[in-house]
């Protein structure tokens, strides 16, 4: 029997629930745990208001701290399962990177001319760089994934959706936690959290985190170990209560990593460009499966660094009963220093280093009311960010003359400016069962680009600078959205969305001679969503459906061209993307101990006619587009006499093959796999403590999670691996 024959049985099997949907009763509910019998409801903010999960109508999914317990979630990429049709993992080289990608869009590309096209925010606040966005979830107490274009609210570089995170507000009442955790590779982890009132109307709260390991990758000619963790993490959070109508809520955060490199394993033959001979191999394609084991040339360089920060302050104005304002103000700065050895070998063929200088100031505006059946909200969005970017590229292995090497060394520094000014509204008008949603956002960006780039070698002379230009420009659009949904009974709603989504346009920060510098356009993508929301069984049941098909245009993408030694890396707005696809997300509370849940996701994309115009590769799918991924979860808890419990957790998450790479090349397309974690957690009856130990990735699957491919540079084809099985042991102590 195929697995997609598996996948789809168990996806139709999940829809049944859907059925029964006109015979329920009970309130809508939904979250991981059991309360009086029912699944625990959950709160969101999505529409930058409250309101149960189950009455949003979008596909929304959202774990709340004993989600992200249950799921072992250290960093945002240990969501990577559970959420259909996303793809969120480590990336691009890198161990603090976000490669994000929902129903097929993502970044195509880590440098900082491409913006992401699923947007990061944490306490409403957009990240602008996937660098440093890896977020450690600590001192979290939610995350929301929208999925699909959400330009309407959030605006900002969200074609494909947004991932919010919203961190822990301190209380009325003093509360504290304390853990620390080890585990294989020498891990060892603390953390500590404290929070409380400070006066009557003022409440602050701090956690802190430390995390270590030893590296996964090891050198055999040096033994020294690398894709290891180092990072250092701290957040005040406060609330002050001006008066009965005004609250002030604030944050300050920090994040300090110091790792070695990130190291993956070369794919393909590795091969040298001779003036006089043409190519000559360097090193044959790899043979069997991989041991974790990685030459590399770049022993003598320090590794990856990150230093990011950041303020935020949100005021909010109960102006009576049916008005509110909010003011959201912030600040962060960024700092990477990344040595990235892109060929995976003991050459100098793909050695780079790549340091980023990142910060950006954004202010948001709201107004937010009801009116009878009428709910409302207007608002404002500034943006502005400055990146400045050194790079410096070493090569001495990769160019030839004669069989004698060729020294070459190219430096490149560059500066991009943006500015982003966006107007919003929306309005949810109700009557009767029926709610109508419409709402629309401009946004004018401008941009302004400078590139330099000067090249030393022995051979070919050096010229400073070798190539040096710089550009401006600015684009607008408006993004609309309609919903309509249906309220069939108090739990069981029906909804239709369309939305637009928008990503401003560019510059090729990969440019090095004239024919390569360029200004690509803005992508947008059109999406039109049926689905259906429910619980039954006095919600002990809860099943969301969702069907969706984007129209995607002018997709921007980096791609490869050259012999070797004439090698160019334009940037392309790809012809139309079509995808079409399906989500389930269901869970049955079995029993007062048992709960059982499944998400499944299906995804049909390709590039409509032309495909990527000028590139010489093969394109016919786009990068981290499974066609099928899925999840099946089981929590079991059993409580003693005494009143103390001892609860089970496992999860099989299963994904699909698919491309690593924009261009689809044959050494970057992995094969399907699973996934198997467990999680088992004792606390006594008082729940002052509890003591857990978990596993992941049980079967120590090998499996690959993200590609760099600059095949016109010595033929690059490197592979990024999932860490194999890994145990931890943790103590918890709250008070």
């Amino acid at each position: 029997m195929s697995t997609t024959f598996v996948m789809a049985r168990a996806a139709a099997l999940s829809v049944l629930p859907l059925a029964a949907f006109t015979f329920t009763a009970g309130p809508a509910q939904a979250q991981t745990g059991a309360s009086d019998g029912a699944l625990e409801e959950i709160v969101v903010t999505a529409q930058r208001r409250e309101q149960n999960i189950q009455d949003v109508p979008m596909a929304i999914s959202a774990f709340s701290e004993a989600d992200l317990e249950a799921l072992q979630a250290n960093n945002l990429d240990s969501l990577q399962g559970a959420v259909p049709n996303m793809n969120l993992v480590r990336g691009r080289g890198s161990n603090s990177s976000v490669n994000a990608y929902i129903r097929g869009v993502g970044q195509p590309d880590a440098l900082q001319t491409f913006d992401p096209a699923v947007g990061v925010y944490i306490d409403d606040v957009y990240m602008a760089r996937i660098q440093g966005s890896l977020f450690k979830l600590y001192g979290v107490e939610r995350v929301e994934v929208l999925r699909g274009p959400q330009g309407t609210l959030y605006g900002k570089n969200t074609p494909g959706g947004a991932i919010k995170l919203v961190t822990k507000q301190p209380g009325d009442s003093f509360e504290g936690q304390a853990g620390v955790l080890v585990g294989d590779y020498d891990r060892l982890q603390f953390k500590g959290y404290l929070a409380g009132p400070v006066s009557e109307n003022f409440r602050l709260g701090f956690s802190v985190l430390s995390d270590r390991r030893d590296g996964f990758v090891t050198d055999p000619a040096t033994g020294i170990e690398y894709n290891d963790e180092d990072t250092l993490v701290a957040r005040l959070r406060g609330v002050w209560d001006v008066s009965d109508a005004v609250t002030f809520d604030f944050s300050i955060d920090g994040t300090r990593e110091d790792v070695e490199k990130t190291l993956g394993r070369l794919e393909a033959p590795l091969i040298s460009i001779d003036f006089v001979d043409g190519a000559v191999p360097r090193l044959p394609a790899p043979t069997g499966e991989w041991n974790f084991e990685t030459r590399t040339s770049m022993t003598d360089q320090p590794g990856q660094e990150v230093d990011a920060s950041g303020v935020h302050g949100a005021i909010t104005w109960d102006i009576n009963d049916t008005l509110r304002f909010r003011s959201i103000t912030a600040y962060r700065q960024l700092e990477t220093d990344f040595y990235i050895d892109i060929d995976a070998s003991e050459f100098e063929i793909g050695d780079v280093f790549v340091g980023l200088d990142q910060d950006q100031v954004s202010q948001e505006f709201q107004l937010l009311g009801e009116a009878g059946n009428v709910n409302w909200i207007i608002g404002a969005y500034y943006l502005e960010e400055d990146v400045e970017s050194d790079q410096t590229a070493f090569a001495d292995d990769f160019l030839l003359f004669g069989g004698a090497p060729v020294s070459f060394l190219r430096t490149i520094v560059d500066d991009l400016k943006t500015e982003s000014i966006a107007g919003f509204g929306q309005v949810d008008i109700a009557f009767g069962r029926w709610t109508l949603g419409i709402g629309g956002r401009y946004t004018r960006e401008e941009k302004t680009y400078f590139r330099s780039t000067s090249t030393f070698s022995d051979v070919l002379g050096d010229a400073d600078p070798a190539f040096a230009f710089s550009d401006d420009d600015s684009w607008d659009d408006f993004t609309p959205s309609v919903s309509l949904d249906y309220a069939a009974s108090d739990d069981v709603r029906f909804y239709g969305r369309v939305a637009r989504g928008f990503k401003s346009g560019g510059f090729n920060g990969r440019a090095n001679s004239a024919p390569d510098v360029s200004t690509f356009d803005p992508e947008t993508v059109v999406t039109a969503e049926l689905g259906a929301k429910g619980t039954f069984g006095d919600g002990r049941v809860l099943a969301n459906f969702a069907v969706f098909s984007s129209q995607y245009e002018d997709f921007q993408a980096r791609v490869s061209i050259g012999d070797g030694i004439d090698f160019r890396f334009p940037v392309l707005n790809a012809a139309e993307l079509d995808i079409n696809g399906f989500e389930v997300e269901a869970t049955v509370l079995a029993t007062d101990a048992l709960q059982l849940s499944t998400q499944i996701g299906y995804l049909d994309a390709e590039y409509g006619q032309g495909g990527f115009t000028g590139s010489d590769g093969v394109a016919d799918q786009p990068a981290f587009s499974p066609e099928w991924t899925g999840r099946l979860a089981g929590t079991y808890t059993h409580t003693f006499g005494n009143g103390a419990t001892l609860g089970f957790s496992v999860d099989a998450n299963y994904r699909d093959a698919m491309w690593l790479s924009v261009e689809n090349v044959e050494a970057l397309r992995e094969s399907d796999y699973w996934l198997l974690n467990g999680l088992v957690r004792y606390s006594p009856a008082t729940g002052s403590w509890s003591l857990s130990a978990g596993i992941k990735n049980a079967t120590d699957e090998l499996y690959r999670i993200e590609g760099q491919e600059f095949r016109s540079v010595g033929n690059i084809q490197t592979a990024y691996y999932g860490d194999p099985r890994t145990w931890t042991i943790a103590a918890e102590f709250f008070f």
